[in-house]
């Protein structure tokens, strides 16, 4: 699965903001090549939410367990509930191993996974996953819209 069909299938969502920031935009250069996942109708970027999920492409300073500076590779991140961490993360999996689920390595007990280089055994969860979180997203701001 390639990221550029991770963001478009994204995209199709109802009231999705991709923030894909690229090498010279107004962004930080370390978020350049990522991609960030919001419900926002209003297509603004979320004063207090953070996205629900994330494309990230190289290491960050306090996150490089999962060894994304290695050419080609990139990691998912999903929001989900802390439930489903339980059932789709495997007790024993190495965070550099590629198309499995992973607890993520800063917020998985807030309820977040992921996956490096999603393919054949996960591209289909991850979509749905994304789907999920979406819903979950726009439920959550309309609940704080009243």
């Amino acid at each position: 699965m390639e990221i550029q069909e991770i963001i478009e299938t994204v995209r199709g969502f109802d009231g999705v903001l991709v923030v894909a920031p690229e090498e010279g935009s107004d962004f930080p250069a370390l978020s350049w090549g990522d991609a960030y996942f919001s419900y926002a109708p209003d297509g603004r970027m979320p004063e207090r939410t953070q996205p629900y999920g994330t494309i990230i492409t190289k290491d960050y300073p306090d996150d490089v367990a999962s060894a994304l500076n290695a050419p080609g590779r990139f990691r998912v991140n999903i929001h989900v509930r802390r439930e489903q961490v339980q059932t789709l993360v495997p007790a024993d999996g190495e965070p550099t191993e590629t198309d499995v689920f992973h607890r993520h390595p800063l917020y998985g007990a807030s309820g977040w996974v992921c996956v490096v280089d999603p393919a054949e055994r996960t591209s289909d969860a991850v979509l749905t996953l994304l789907r999920e979180a979406h819903e979950a997203a726009r439920q959550r701001a309309e609940r704080r819209a009243g």
